[in-house]
Parts: structure tokens; sequence; C-alpha cells
């Protein structure tokens, strides 16, 4: 029910402001708004405030909404109001219209983003994990237990990392960019800064996603050996393991964080089947030798071990504030990195160089909703954003039926000091109703696929 009701308040939000932004703006320019629709459908509620021209809708479906506005091409209009019709309007004026929505979703996402800099969110310190064996974290020298002090793309100055995720946000720029990032770290202990770069350009990414970090060798930031909860009949319980018991070696090795512990057990596979080793456990300051033969389960084709229990206890955190100025031009360049990332992967799903299971449908957005939702307020906020920051980039894409289309008919007529002809207009609404069917029927099949797989 918390996934139902995230995902309609999100999705109403998100509409009402893009449409308001067209209203708001064609209303500034002298234009006649007949009605204000927030969904499809049936009419569910609707109010006209006294003497107002404008009809406020609420539709059955809330999976988009409209502006209606008085237009000649779409309705007879009496002389007396064709000043106020659309159509009639200069050129900058509908032009300013058109965008004014996916600009003022772009504008609440800097506002979400700001408010949640002002108010702080608790993240994960960037202490790193022990590095995935052979990954390029591991080859680039990092063993694990450093505290990552600055973090920037190759060629520019590191900047101050605040937490894990600010971390990760860097890492997966530099591999969409294809460049390398540039790490200042300190040894575990407050030992001495030294700088290092992870060759992200090596790589060829065309998913973002756990494998990604994977293959970097970062998957988590740094947490203790513990066990957590432990599934019914699950290996863990069988071999006498407990929730609270800390793995201090695993067979002849010294474990000293959660992703080593993990990278073991997976690794505890031989010829299909899983290797048993003796663990030394510390249970409530007691000293305990355990014998543990992992499950094998598939992954990707691939044998891993798994002994059905949470491995690894919470990581340490931080709370991430920033102040009044900083937090509002954090959030501005946020809004900017995410919009220009997200350009780049669009950008590299049509040549190619990314795959199309990058693009979400509605259920995976939904899903997400319910799970951000469940977490708190702020990280509700944060989806908000991001999604506000998607809705505003996918209609500023220049196919027809969205508003970057519209802003391409405009900027030929800026040109060419005419508008598109109607035939012309009609086949390319038509291309596009084609490509964004296309990209929809994409999404949904990937979420199916999420979800089934």
């Amino acid at each position: 029910m918390l996934t139902v009701v995230a995902f309609v308040v999100a999705l109403g939000v998100l509409i009402a402001v893009h449409e308001y932004g067209h209203y708001r703006m064609a209303v500034a320019c002298g234009v006649r708004v007949l009605r204000f629709s927030v969904g499809f459908g049936k009419t569910v509620f609707s109010w006209q405030p006294k003497g107002s021209p404008t009809e406020f809708v609420i539709g059955l479906l809330p999976l988009g909404g409209y502006v209606k506005m008085l237009d000649e091409r779409e309705a007879p209009v009496a002389p007396e109001l064709r000043h106020l019709a659309f159509n009639n309007q200069p050129l900058a004026a509908r032009a300013a219209i058109v965008a004014a929505g996916p600009l003022i979703n772009l504008l609440l996402a800097v506002v979400l983003y700001t408010l949640v800099n002002w108010g702080g969110v608790q993240q994960a310190r960037a202490v790193l994990a022990s590095p995935i064996a052979a990954s390029l974290a591991q080859q680039a020298g990092l063993a694990g237990g450093e505290l990552v002090l600055r973090a920037g793309l190759d060629g520019e100055t590191p900047a101050a990392v605040r937490s894990f995720e600010d971390l990760r946000w860097r890492l997966a720029q530099g591999a969409l960019q294809s460049q390398d990032v540039r790490l200042v770290v300190q040894a575990a202990g407050a030992g001495a800064e030294r700088e290092l770069v992870l060759p992200l350009a090596s790589l060829a990414i065309r998913d973002v996603d756990a494998s990604l970090f994977r293959r970097i060798g970062l998957v988590g930031p740094m947490t203790p050996p513990v066990l957590g909860q432990l599934l019914p009949e699950g290996v863990a319980g069988l071999a006498g393991l407990k929730e609270g018991d800390r793995v201090l070696q695993f067979g002849s090795s010294a474990v000293v964080d959660g992703q080593q512990l993990r990278d073991q057990i997976r690794a505890s596979v031989r010829d299909g089947t899983g290797v048993a080793s003796v663990w030394t456990i510390d249970r409530g300051g007691r000293r305990l030798e355990l014998a543990v033969t992992p499950a094998v389960v598939k992954e990707n084709g691939i044998a891993v071990g798994r002994i059905g229990a949470y491995v690894g206890g919470p990581p340490e955190m931080v709370t991430v504030r920033y102040g009044v100025f900083d937090g509002a031009w954090s959030g501005l360049v946020k809004t900017w990195e995410v919009s220009t990332l997200t350009v780049r992967m669009l950008v590299s799903m049509v040549t190619g160089e990314a795959s199309l299971k990058n693009l979400n449908g509605p259920l995976t957005i939904a899903d997400y909703a319910g799970k951000s939702a469940s977490l708190g307020l702020t990280q509700y906020l944060l989806f908000l954003a991001l999604i506000s920051v998607s809705l505003g980039v996918l209609n500023l894409l220049p196919l027809p039926v969205l508003d970057g289309g519209h802003l391409m008919y405009y900027l030929w007529e800026a040109v060419t000091g005419k508008g598109v002809t109607d035939a012309w207009m009609a086949r390319l609404q038509r291309g596009g109703v084609a490509v964004l069917l296309m990209m929809m029927g994409i999404a949904l099949y990937n979420d199916l696929a999420r979800l089934l797989g």
C-alpha cells in the first residue's frame, strides 16, 4: 500500500508542478487558459475559481496532465478574444510557455536537493571496505580501511567527499564519461594523505548497476564483519552461527570487514560444491570455532557461495549538512550534474554504447517510490528530485510529441521565418508517437524482466 501511495503522490506532485509551469507562463504572457488538468480520463474533481476562465481538474488516471489554452487551431475563437489565443502570441512567448514546464521540474529538483542539504541526511562515512580481488581499486593500491577525503575527475581539482554516496556518484560519473577518477585518501588511524588514480577510462560501461562497482572494486563502505539476521534453515543457523557473531578468522585468514567476509563466502566454491572452512568468531567475549560449508547458488550463470545470513554490520554514519548558501549552490550543481549525466546516458543508449536495460518504466519507479518512502522523508525527497530531473530532461528531448519537439518547431520558425507546415507537423507527430511508444515498451519490458528475473 505504501508503494502505491508513494507512487501516486510522486506522480501527482511532479505532473502538477510541470503543468503549473506551462499555466503560470501562459497567464504571464496574456494567454487565456481554459483547463488545467492533472491526470487523464474521467473527471474525479473539478473547480473553477470565481472570475477565472480556467477550470482546474483532477483526472482518474494520474499518468500525465495538460494545460488547454485558447487556440484557433483547435476551435473557433471570437474576434475580440484572438489576442488571448496561444497561436497569435509572439514566437518568444510561445517558446517560453512550452519551455516553462520542464524548466520548473528542474527548478523543483534544485529546491528539493537544497532542502535536503539544509536539513541534513545520514549517510555512510567514506571509509572503504576491502576492495574486490584483482579489481581496479586493488590494482590502484587500495587495501581497505582508507578514508576518502577528496575525489575528482581526471584534470579537475579533487573536491571534498562528504560520504560514501558522494564517492559513488563521482565514480559513476567517471565510468559513464570514460574518465579516470583521482582520489585523495587517508590510511586507517589518521595516517598521511596520499593520492591515487582509479583508471575508469579503461572500463567499457553499458549498465549502471551493482556490477559496475564490483568491476571498480568498491561495492560499499567499510562494515564490521558481524552477522545480522539469519534465514530459517539457512547454512549459517545449521552451522551454529548466531545473529551478532563477529567473525575474526575465515580459515587461516584474518577478517577485517564485512566486504572481505562476503567475498570469501562467495569464493568458497569448488567444482560446483561449497568448500568447508573453520570460522573463528567472537560471541559476547567468548572465542568459538565453527565449521561452515556454504550453499551454492547460480548468480548470472556463475556458482557462488551463500550462507543464508546478512553479512556485515551497519557502517559508520555521518550527518551531511550544508549551510544556507552552500546548500543552495550544491542543490543547483547536483541538478546540473544529474541532468547532464541523464543526457549522456540517453545519447549512449541511442548510439549503442549503453544498454537499453537502463531505461526504467512505471513499475520500477513505483518500487523505488515505495522503498524511498519507507526510509523516511529525506530519502523520499531525494527520490522526487531525481524523478523531477528525469521528467524535465525527458520533456526537453527533441521528439515532436514532447515539449522539446515543439521547441524544435519554434527554432525552425526562428531560422526560416515561417512555421512548420501542417503536413510535416502530422508526419513528425506520428513519428514522435512511434518513438515514444517504443521507449515506453522497452521500459515496461525492463520492468517486468527485473521483477520476474
